[in-house]
């Protein structure tokens, strides 16, 4: 008796943590996918906006500019169309993520046989959203959490660091590069639009300089003359590199 009780609970408290595609404002779209050579070919790019909006999302792709309503980027979702391998099939099927790359849905595959490239994507895409359009999909309203859960000691060190921290450099948010600093345990995540994870950033004394890692690289990521640089050492020279950051 015990142990089911148990199990209830457990089921429950996972339940109260999961994400729904009703807790996000609005999806961004990519202008290319993985299995693409060129951005929006076949129209599936259009598609899948065209698809989106008729599901009832808000949606926009990564080289439009977003209102500022959808500002903090941990309040959208971030789309992407998977192709699935198929023998004179083809299967498509759409993920959507949160800001850290966690998986909110999955939707189901969307199949087709149709020879002609342009017209298969089409079919199997629409599909695929037919799943999706079963979720009825109404923005609740619910804030998003931005940030990982840090222990008192942490928080403690985090807040004596901001009492110390000089003005960081601005951030220009019409650089095609910018990355965007997720706070990790010990430090940040630097992701695109993507997202992707480009660089890890571990604290050090000064708020102005972090231990970078990028690549297998590591260096530093040091603030000077209001922009943050990436710096390493190469063949025994030292490489400085602009890095353009949004913290």
């Amino acid at each position: 008796m015990k142990i089911k009780f148990l199990l209830v609970t457990l089921l429950i408290s996972v339940i109260g943590f999961s994400q729904s595609v009703n807790d996000f404002k609005a999806v961004i779209i990519p202008l290319k996918y993985e299995f693409l050579k060129t951005e929006n070919q076949y129209r599936l790019a259009t598609m899948t906006k065209s698809n989106l909006i008729k599901a009832g999302f808000t949606a926009f792709y990564t080289n439009e500019e977003i209102p500022a309503e959808y500002s903090d980027r941990c309040q959208l979702l971030y789309v992407d169309v998977k192709k699935e391998s198929g023998f004179l099939v083809t299967k498509l099927f759409v993920e959507f993520k949160d800001c850290f790359g966690k998986v909110v849905y999955t939707s189901e595959i969307g199949k087709s046989k149709e020879k002609d490239y342009e017209v298969a994507y089409k079919e199997s895409l629409d599909l695929a959203f037919v799943s999706i359009n079963k979720l009825h999909y109404k923005y609740n309203g619910k804030v998003v959490a931005t940030t990982s859960k840090i222990s008192p000691s942490a928080a403690s060190v985090a807040v004596q660091t901001v009492a110390v921290a000089t003005t960081p450099p601005v951030a220009d948010i019409s650089d095609p590069n910018l990355l965007y600093a997720q706070p990790t345990e010990n430090g940040y995540q630097l992701i695109d639009k993507t997202p992707k994870v480009v660089m890890k950033l571990l604290k050090t004394s000064r708020p102005d300089s972090f231990i970078a890692i990028k690549d297998g690289v590591q260096g530093s990521l040091n603030a000077k003359d209001n922009q943050w640089f990436f710096e390493y050492y190469q063949n025994d020279k030292l490489v400085s590199e602009k890095v353009s950051v949004k913290f």
